[in-house]
């Protein structure tokens, strides 16, 4: 490992993260590399990092201790090295395992499009991880936010995010347009005009499989209720509709002593209840209208019934079930009510890139919105957690915005290290704080008796609630 990146030398007092036997192996003095971020990230990164370090030497009385390393991305490393994100920036993560960061700006006039989408994709960071429950105090535009405690894992790396597309009038989708429409469209009444761009949505059986297993994972180490696979399926069937099934076919194979689908459940369910039901009548109770299909599609129900019970009655028959994981689906646009009129019906979502990112800002916007949303960015040996939200420039150095997003991000990332105790201790002292009122202007302007403090103050009494 080298000893220096963008020519910082790496702190003396600290040791790398490392990886082995497929784990993270994390020493008590560790060092993390941070990005400050860009805008409003100077003042959220210097508030942060004061609620983080008490919150380590307040549980761990100075034996542990994070030794943070700054790498560069964004403005400053623009500025800098003339490079939006430099190579020696990814090396570090890369090598140093864990990181966070502040919001980055996009680049303008051409190059990458997006430092945050770059990161994740150099370096496989395929699960966007964003938990997102209320803090009591917190204004909200709902009637009982409190219902809503769900974590959602967006796939990361494909869909429209691959960014693999061309410009409308460009002699590349002229030649694509031609392709498409004169081969894989002929003898169809489909066409594509003339005068469209065109983008490619890749959905992967391996991209879908880690995600879900992860999610899968992340519910049976919290004893979570439900895994719930978010999609536009009903429309787009070869790829959201293939990570329904997908998703479906992992948790069967891999989890199957843990887990019960939806379907499953309604016919095992059925047969608890009424032992004599034959497979022809239970087919008819999971798929009202049954009567009136085909005979094949008939036989295919029948067959399914009869493979559900032969194959997990006996392990998760006569009740068995109800302490097994849900694994279930919802259509994509469906959910963005379910999580407002039935939240509490909801434990874990797993979707497609696009799908989260709607929905994870949606559920954020019922429990104080982006000021106080975490995240994190993660991969099988690598994690970035961050900011959810930009860089809000007209605001930057002005010691005023909510540094919560990334406190609670920070929050998740001591989870992830394995030292719970401090991402307790900075959750309890975050919602005192807000309980007490003592909040920044975004939930000053809605809380009724609220008293405004700056970004630098709200962190002060953050350390001061730590007790």
């Amino acid at each position: 490992m080298p000893s220096s990146y963008n020519g910082v030398a790496l702190p003396a007092g600290g040791s790398p993260i490392t990886f082995q036997n497929g784990k993270l192996q994390i020493p008590d003095n560790p060092i993390v590399p941070y990005i400050e971020g860009d805008g409003t990230g100077r003042d959220i990164w210097a508030a942060s990092v004061r609620v983080f370090d008490a919150a380590v030497q307040r549980v761990f009385g100075g034996k542990r201790k994070i030794h943070w390393y700054e790498v560069f991305a964004g403005e400053k490393a623009f500025t800098r090295f003339a490079n939006w994100l430099p190579d020696a920036t990814v090396d570090a993560i890369r090598d140093l395992h864990i990181a966070i960061k502040g919001p980055l700006t996009t680049p303008v006039g051409g190059g990458i499009r997006s430092l945050n989408v770059a990161l994740r994709q150099l370096l496989d960071l395929y699960a966007c991880i964003r938990p997102v429950r209320y803090y009591q105090g917190v204004p909200s535009p709902v009637k009982h936010p409190e219902q809503l405690n769900v974590v959602i894992f967006r796939e990361n790396t494909e869909d429209v995010y691959a960014g693999i597309e061309w410009e409308q009038g460009t002699p590349e989708v002229k030649k694509l347009l031609d392709f498409l429409n004169n081969q894989m469209l002929a003898g169809t009444n489909k066409r594509i005009r003339e005068d469209s761009g065109i983008g490619i949505k890749p959905i992967s059986i391996t991209g879908t499989k880690r995600l879900v297993r992860m999610a899968i994972q992340h519910a049976i180490k919290n004893n979570s209720k439900s895994v719930t696979l978010v999609h536009k399926g009903n429309i787009q069937k070869f790829t959201e509709g293939a990570f329904r099934e997908w998703g479906y076919e992992i948790a069967r194979d891999e989890f199957r002593g843990q887990v019960v689908t939806e379907r499953e459940s309604w016919i095992i369910g059925n047969l608890d209840q009424d032992s004599k039901l034959t497979i022809e009548q239970n087919a008819v109770m999971i798929e009202p209208g049954l009567e009136f299909a085909a005979e094949a599609f008939k036989r295919a129900i029948y067959d399914e019934v009869k493979r559900c019970l032969d194959t997990i009655y006996v392990s998760h028959g006569k009740g068995a079930w109800k302490k097994k994981i849900m694994i279930n689906d919802r259509i994509a646009d469906s959910i963005f009510q379910q999580v407002i009129i039935r939240p509490s019906e909801y434990d874990i979502l797993a979707t497609p890139n696009l799908n989260g990112d709607y929905i994870s800002d949606a559920c954020a916007a019922q429990v104080g919105g982006l000021g106080i949303a975490p995240g994190a960015n993660v991969g099988d040996q690598h994690a970035i957690f961050e900011a959810t939200h930009g860089t809000a420039p007209k605001y930057a150095d002005k010691d005023v915005i909510n540094p919560g997003s990334v406190i609670l991000s920070g929050m998740m990332m001591l989870d992830y290290m394995g030292w719970s105790e401090a991402a307790r201790l900075i959750e309890t002292a975050l919602e005192a704080t807000i309980q007490k009122k003592l909040v920044t202007y975004d939930f000053e302007r809605q809380m009724q008796g609220a008293t405004k403090v700056k970004t630098s103050e709200f962190a002060g009494h953050i350390i001061e609630n730590m007790g």
